[in-house]
Order: C-alpha cells, then structure tokens, then sequence
C-alpha cells in the first residue's frame, strides 16, 4: 500500500514539473502531427485553431514558433518555448510562462517551418498586432492585412478601431475595414455600404478590391438561369465569331466538336479500302461534297466520329446562348462597383489633368528662369546672345565648385547662388565691353560672335572639368515629392524653382520699376537718343543690363543643376527653348516672358502626354506650332514697343 501511494506521488511530482497541461498545450496536442510536419498546405487547421483560441498566451507562442523557438520535448512530445545557452536548453510552458530546469538540448527537438508556414503564422499574427502598444507593430499588422486580406481579419480589425488613439493609423485601419468588408461582409447591404464608401477614392488599394467584384466568367446554355448576375449576352457576328462560338459550345459539352477539311482529308485517306473510301471512289473525292458524303457513310458505319454540318452548327447556335456572367452573385454589388469605379475613374481623369498641369507649371518656371535673362539681353538689348546657355552652364558649374568646398548642401547652395550671380555678371559685363559693345545694330555678327564665345566656353568647361557629368547636389530638404494622391504629386526640386522664378519675376519688375536702373533701362529701350540727351549714359546701361541679364541666367544655372546633368554642353538643352519662350512671348516685356514660357511649357507637356514614348517628337511638334503661331503673332504674344519694336 505504501508502495502505490509514494508512486503516486511520484506521478504528481513529475507531472507539476514535466508534464505541463493548459488549453494552448491541448490545442497543440490535438494537431500534432501537422505541426511535427508541418507545410503551408497542412497547416492552416492548427494554426487557425490557436489563433481562434482567445489565449493570452497563443500571440507569445505563436511568435516563439515564427522564430523557431518552439520545441518539442522527446519524452512525451509536448511543446515548449525554448531557449538556447550553448548545449543547454531552458524549457518555458506555452500555458503558464513557468520555466522548467534547464536540460541539455538532445532532449527536445527544435521546431523550424519553413518560410511559407511561417508567413501563415505570420498572418494569424496579425489579430494580435493590432492592438499592440508599439505603433511600429501595429502598422506592420496592418500592411500585413493589405498584402493578404482574409475574412478572419475584419472582425479584429473593427474591434481594434475604438481603442485606437493614433489618427493617422485609425484611418488606416477604418479604410481597411471598408476594403475588406468590400470582399468579406456578410451581406450585400453591408458590401453595398463599403462599395459607396470608398466611391471616387483613388487609392489602388481601392480599386484592387473593386475589380474582382466584376470578374466575369464566359458560360455557355440553351435558357439562362433564373438569377443570374449577367454581365453581357455575346451576340455572334460582333461580339463573337462562328467558329468561337462553336467552338464554347463545344467546350461546354453542348455540341460535337466539328473537324476542319483538312482533319477530314486525313481520316479519309486514313480509310481507303479497295480504291474506295465510304462507298466513294478516291478518284471522285476532289470536291468538298464528296469527301462530306465519304465522310457521312464512314460516321454511319461508326468508324469516324460523327459528321457535324453547317445546318447542325447553325441549329447549335440558335439555340443556345453564349454570355458572361459575373462571379459575384448579387446584382446589386456589381451594380454599386460599377458606379463606384466610375466616379474613381472620373476622379482619376480629373486629376490626371491636375498632374498634368503642375508638370506644366513645374517646366514653364524652369523655362521662364532660363530665358528671364534672355529676355533682358535680347529682348531690351536687341542682342541675339548665342552663348546665354553657356552662362546658364557657369552657373551649375560655380554649384559644382562650392559643393566641392563647402560640403554642407544648404550652406554650399545659399553661397552658389549669389556666387553664381557674381561670376556670370563679371562674365556678361566683359562680353559686352570686349565683343558685343562695337557689334550694336549688327545682329548677324553678334550672333556669328556670340556663337563662336559659346563654343570656346563649352572647350574651356570639357578642359577643366571634363566630359562627365558632375553631381550637384540637392539639400536634403528638396529630396522627395509633394505627393497629394496617388495621381497627383510634384518634386520639391520643382516647386523651388518654381518659388525661385516667382522671386525673379518680382525682383525683376521692381528692378525695372522702382530703381534707377529700371528707370533709365526702359528709356534706353524707348528712345535711346532723347535718354542720352537727358543725361542717360547708354553704353552704361546696356553693360548694366547685359550683366544683370548674365548673372540671372548663373543662377538659374545652379538651379537647374539640381535636377539636371551639368556637363559642358547644358546650356545647349535649354538656349533654344530661350529663345522661343522670349520670341513667342513678346521680345522686351517680362509678362510676354512669362506668357511664353506658360505656353510652350503646357504645349510640350500636353504633346507628351498625347505622345508618351518620343519626347523627340513632342519637341518637334512644339517647334512647327510655333512656326505657325509667329505667322499670325510675329510679334509675339504681347506686342513690342519701343526701341525693339523699331528694330
């Protein structure tokens, strides 16, 4: 008696220590085999199970298992967290958290799925992780849930929108209950509800869920079912052809596959007896209706398959219907995500068009910022400037240069601008005091001059920088886009330049209006000879304004340089789109500038729209518009005054 009694203690002692028992470890135990074995086929039963179970402890468990830190204990097969010091192993109940004596590692076997058992995991996760203190887990729940939605998630998900306090991630998830119930709500109400919910949204997330809602599959039958969610009813001749119709009949089990002539020709060479094929002499079967009627006598005996003819083929189609049909079943559904992707639809052309004018804006105040000092040198001046582009090239180069020296990006491009300016003006005052002073009212030598400068300028920057491109770096607060929807969305290197041209814009109206500059500039253009009997110093106030032209173009250089490549030959890409945006503009007015560069920036961006895939072809269209379009404006689009227009 004694014996037996310390035996059961001994049972009751090991079983305390040893032989853990709880309702996660029964669950476990239940599906054992799967996840002694598991795959990503046989596994989902078990893993469904512990994530249905409600258990505090199945989120630790499961993770433990993700990362292979489950183990099952040889001796008695039940399943442990574990963890690892050298040959020891530390046992942790799955129930209770209680660790077990430490053991040697050969006493339980480690459990690793492979990586699709663990992405299942992974998503069975998900319910846990959305309730999760730390935001950085919760977000991955729910780009967990946006990767691969199922129906078990919606529950979880709506419950966890109460307790949520971080707005941006509550909207996330209200959105993802929307998309899911779109799929998995349990009625059509509640689809419909969702579907209006998120109509006109231009996420594509949106539209994913949307799309399978008008799936179709082709069927085929002679009455179509009562109920039916039809999407279209094939008519033959337009929707579809003779032979495709037939040939679904066919596939459905409805009629007999019809062999070609070609196939028949074959069975009946196949069959030749004694001359004779069917009853038919070979010598007779050079006709169509011959090798029918050889073909017929062959079916008849059983030897061949059937014959199919153009009667019977025509009987077949007229009474059977050939239709697609949706594969969600309730009409309503389908109806609501037709309206719905059509107001996203028209939200998404609309703000394509918004697109496509920021794009326009964007490259119009980069045009306009290169040609602003174009527009002063030769719409004031009267002089055609061939090498402004190369200006233009100096200025991305002076970037360059003091990115090299100064490597903080803000600080080295706060100096490059009024550096560029600098340079660019020594530059254009010397040009026009050596070269363009004593070739005034001789624009075929001065562009002959101007363009010989540009090519020597391009030889001196291949000579000491190079021909590769060289870097110049935006700040780090440029990098990136605006981005408004998944449709709209302009670069922040854009929008500055587009701040940048606005800057110039009213610098140089008040340049041009209230200073002495201005004042004795727009006398110089007007009549040049009653402001020299005034007092005015012409040759002052052209080298004035040919530098102040200059100095412009230098910074618009660095600008450009942000995006752009800088290499010797930049300001080739930009000195003919100057000069048409000052043409077509209005030679010597800065609101015809601007006119110009609004114009030809939305006309080349609206032609590559049209055109996407040759931008060389949208240029050229863009020049013959504008050949065309100085025809009837040969003065531009505000008119000339003054000395220029004399000229």
């Amino acid at each position: 008696m004694k014996r037996l009694f310390f035996a059961c203690l001994a049972v009751l002692a090991w079983a305390s220590v040893g032989h853990a028992e709880g309702p996660l470890q029964d669950i476990l135990q239940e599906h054992r085999a799967l996840i002694e074995k598991p795959s990503r086929k046989t596994i989902s039963p078990a893993i469904d199970d512990i994530a249905a179970s409600g258990l505090d402890q199945a989120q630790r468990m499961l993770q433990a298992w993700e990362a292979k830190n489950l183990w099952q204990r040889t001796e008695d097969g039940l399943f442990y967290i574990g963890t690892t010091s050298g040959d020891a192993l530390t046992l942790i109940d799955v129930d209770t958290g209680e660790e077990l004596p430490e053991t040697d590692k050969s006493a339980a076997d480690q459990l690793k799925p492979n990586a699709g058992v663990r992405r299942l995991i992974s998503s069975a996760l998900v319910q846990f992780q959305l309730s999760d203190p730390n935001e950085t887990r919760r977000l991955e729940a729910l780009e967990s849930i946006a990767r691969r939605p199922e129906e078990s998630h919606l529950a979880p998900l709506q419950a966890s929108i109460e307790g949520e306090e971080n707005r941006a991630i509550r909207a996330r998830k209200e959105r993802l209950v929307k998309l899911l119930s779109i799929a998995f709500a349990d009625t059509p109400e509640a689809q419909i509800e969702a579907i209006e919910g998120v109509s006109g949204d231009l996420n594509l997330e949106v539209r994913a869920a949307l799309n399978p809602l008008l799936a179709t599959t082709r069927k085929v039958s002679d009455v179509i079912p009562a109920g039916e969610n039809v999407a279209h009813v094939m008519r033959l001749g337009e929707d579809i052809s003779r032979d495709e119709a037939y040939a679904a009949l066919v596939e459905a089990g409805y009629a007999t596959k019809r062999l070609t002539p070609a196939a028949i020709k074959d069975i009946l060479a196949a069959n030749i007896v004694d001359g004779q094929v069917g009853g038919v002499p070979v010598a007779d079967l050079d006709t169509p209706e011959a090798r029918d009627e050889a073909y017929r006598a062959l079916a008849a005996a059983g030897t061949v398959p059937p014959f199919v003819s153009a009667e019977e083929v025509d009987e077949k189609l007229r009474t059977h219907v050939i239709y697609d049909a949706y594969n969600e079943p309730n009409g309503d559904v389908t109806k609501a995500a037709q309206s719905a992707l059509k107001a996203i639809d028209l939200n998404v052309g609309l703000n394509q068009a918004a697109d496509l004018g920021l794009d326009a804006l964007s490259l119009a105040s980069i045009y306009f910022l290169a040609a602003i000092g174009l527009a002063i040198t030769f719409g004031v001046m009267g002089v055609i400037n061939m090498a402004h582009g190369e200006f233009i090239m100096m200025g991305a180069y002076t970037g360059y240069v003091v990115q090299q020296v100064i490597p903080n990006h803000t600080l080295s491009l706060v100096v490059a601008l009024p550096l560029a300016f600098v340079i660019t003006f020594a530059a254009g005052v010397a040009m026009e005091r050596l070269v363009i002073r004593k070739l005034y009212h001789r624009p075929l030598e001065t562009l002959l001059a101007t363009f010989g400068i540009s090519i020597a300028l391009q030889q001196l920057a291949k000579n000491i920088f190079g021909t590769q491109a060289r870097p110049l770096t935006a700040p780090g607060w440029l990098d990136g886009a605006w981005v408004l929807n998944d449709v709209v969305s302009i670069s922040y290197i854009r929008i500055a330049i587009f701040v940048l041209a606005l800057c110039f814009l009213f610098l140089f109206l008040f340049i041009m209006k209230k200073t002495r500059l201005g004042l004795e500039t727009r006398a110089v253009t007007q009549n040049p000879r009653m402001a020299s009997s005034m007092g005015i110093n012409p040759d002052k106030v052209n080298m004035l304004t040919f530098g102040l032209g200059s100095g412009i173009a230098g910074i618009a250089g660095v600008a450009i340089g942000l995006f752009a490549k800088v290499t010797s030959e930049l300001g080739n890409d930009y000195i003919v789109q100057s000069f048409m945006t000052v043409v077509v503009g209005g030679v010597g007015n800065i609101w015809g500038t601007l006119a110009g560069a609004a114009m030809i920036g939305t006309l080349q961006k609206g032609i590559e729209w049209l055109n996407p895939s040759n931008t060389l072809a949208a240029q050229t269209f863009m020049i013959i518009f504008i050949i065309i379009f100085i025809q009837f404006r040969p003065r531009g689009i505000v008119a000339l005054k003054g000395r220029a227009a004399g000229d």
